[in-house]
């Protein structure tokens, strides 16, 4: 309805349409009206990626409309609804789905794909969907949702990213005997197959998309989403966003509190509720930003503690990885969080666990009681597996908390009338920034150092007034320019250390990279027609 009529007539479909000419912001509002008889989530959910499918420019067009009221629809927490119901939600297939009987085929399959030009991949193998777990090739939902993000917050085309899953069977009963269910039917494939498999998509991408394509590796099990990218984080252009972006933002928000609580990082003891890939990600990148305080390595790990399903993580404890062993510290074993709260008397308390609820009223009282301004951060996803909510944090510390969580909670007004906005730590504030600043400048691999710089960026983002109502993120009606904030930084850092490989160097970084981002207007469609002078258009007999 958006053709003119020139374009119409040009493009043989006039009369193919009615005769009226809508703008794209009228045919947003049509998409609102349309959203808002829906009731349920899933619902609009379906209506959202319905339109995505047939009106790309329009999808990003209503999602950047208000990213604040459709972020938690294309992505945390309904997403999550959204891949447990996938077989029901489904509606055409976005992506490239590899199996693990596809081994010796992936670079045949990758020629598929119609674009020739794919600078960003987002990949999983379904196995720790959220805080879910295994659903397999459900899983799709992720990668489809995250890159809609790379695009509505980072500004990345949406022609040049590439959602794929690998699928390599699912251990979830349930799905098994799912007769809506995607996927493969049978157990998942471990072992040397499995890493075969991933080595061939890694060689197959880069074979064909070049050595700058970023691979984004989501929603993988702990077992594997370390090695994996220990594996490759210095062979290839990757990064975990599941162990390094949220670590990223889960530091941004602790850098934003030390504004409140006026002092340094080092000065404050971190206990976390899990120690899974998000609590190490986390943990990792906190020790470097103690560093950068001028703490020793040994020291900033010393400040750090974690728990467990089997509890307190101490020197001699069975059943601890390598991973784990390094925050491992003397002490008696532990298993009550309540308890390990009261005699570690922590300043900072992380959930990353996917207990909802688990921390209760009586932690919460006591971080209060041993804190003027504790620190307490729920992000775990969903919204159902939030350790505690909004309301819970400032009403059990008397409005002293300093909160943030994983998935949105409506603002809380305190018994003295004040209202409290709380943040959100999603990582859609890093990982659009991120993956915009690194195609950008065409980084051939991500270091730490990126991600807190990241995090540093984040924080700077967020004003006094911010603080004051109670935010420790900046609003996400901003996030396009915090995104473009965080792409100019990295991109600065890498030309300065020579790791950029996008040459000449622009001279104005800031311009070159919003040169690169999607635009959400409609383009021409009228052909390019001209003349010549009459006296060449003659006719000779």
């Amino acid at each position: 309805m958006a053709f003119t009529l020139e374009e119409r007539q040009q493009l043989n479909i006039h009369g193919l349409l009615p005769p009226c000419f809508l703008g794209q912001d009228v045919q947003v509002f049509s998409i609102l009206k349309n959203f808002e008889r829906l009731t349920s989530d899933l619902d609009r959910y379906i209506l959202l990626m319905s339109l995505q499918d047939r009106n790309e420019k329009l999808f990003y067009k209503v999602l950047t409309s208000d990213i604040e009221r459709f972020m938690p629809i294309v992505y945390t927490p309904t997403v999550g609804l959204a891949c447990q119901q996938y077989g029901l939600a489904f509606r055409r297939p976005r992506g490239l789905f590899i199996t693990i009987h596809d081994r010796g085929h992936i670079a045949t399959m990758l020629k598929s794909w119609p674009e020739n030009v794919i600078k960003a991949i987002v990949v999983t193998d379904g196995e720790r969907i959220l805080g879910l777990g295994d659903l397999g090739c459900y899983g799709m939902g992720i990668p489809v949702g995250k890159l809609a993000l790379y695009t509505a917050c980072g500004g990345v085309k949406p022609h040049e990213c590439l959602p794929v899953m690998l699928d390599v069977g699912t251990d979830n009963e349930a799905l098994l005997k799912d007769p809506l269910y995607i996927g493969l039917r049978h157990k998942r494939i471990r072992g040397q197959a499995y890493d075969d498999l991933l080595d061939e998509f890694m060689e197959a991408v880069t074979s064909r998309y070049g050595m700058n394509c970023l691979i984004q590796f989501e929603d993988f099990a702990n077992a594997n989403a370390f090695r994996l990218l220990h594996k490759y984080r210095n062979k290839y252009c990757t990064f975990n966003d599941d162990i390094q972006g949220t670590a990223s933002v889960a530091v941004a928000g602790l850098l934003a509190a030390l504004r409140i609580t006026k002092n340094r990082l080092s000065d404050h003891t971190v206990l976390f509720q899990g120690a899974g890939e998000a609590a190490l990600g986390i943990a990792n990148l906190i020790v470097m930003a103690m560093e950068k305080e001028g703490v020793s390595k040994e020291a900033a790990v010393k400040r750090i503690w974690m728990v467990d399903s089997k509890g307190l993580i101490v020197k001699g404890r069975a059943s601890l990885t390598a991973e784990k062993t390094r925050f491992a510290h003397e002490h008696a074993e532990m298993k009550n969080l309540e308890d390990i709260v009261k005699d570690i008397k922590p300043s900072v308390l992380i959930g990353v666990a996917a207990i909802g609820g688990a921390f209760t009223k009586e932690i919460l009282q006591g971080m209060a009681a041993f804190n003027k301004r504790p620190i307490i951060f729920a992000l775990s996803n969903p919204t159902s597996k939030a350790e505690c909510t909004a309301e819970q944090c400032y009403k059990y510390t008397e409005g002293r908390g300093i909160f943030a969580s994983g998935s949105p909670f409506d603002p809380v007004t305190l018994p003295n009338g004040k209202t409290l906005y709380p943040g959100q730590g999603n990582n859609s504030y890093v990982f659009p920034g991120v993956a915009l600043g690194v195609t950008a400048c065409g980084l051939k691999h991500i270091s730490e150092d990126v991600f807190l710089t990241t995090a540093e960026v984040i924080a700077e983002q967020v004003s006094e007034e911010n603080l004051q109502e109670g935010r420790l993120y900046p609003p996400l009606v901003t996030i396009q320019h915090v995104s473009l904030k965080i792409a100019v930084r990295i991109a600065e850092e890498a030309y300065r250390n020579n790791t950029a490989s996008t040459y000449p160097q622009p001279k104005d970084l800031e311009a070159f990279i919003q040169s690169q981002i999607y635009s959400t207007d409609y383009n021409s469609f009228v052909a390019d027609s001209y003349t010549w002078p009459e006296e060449a258009m003659k006719v000779k007999l």
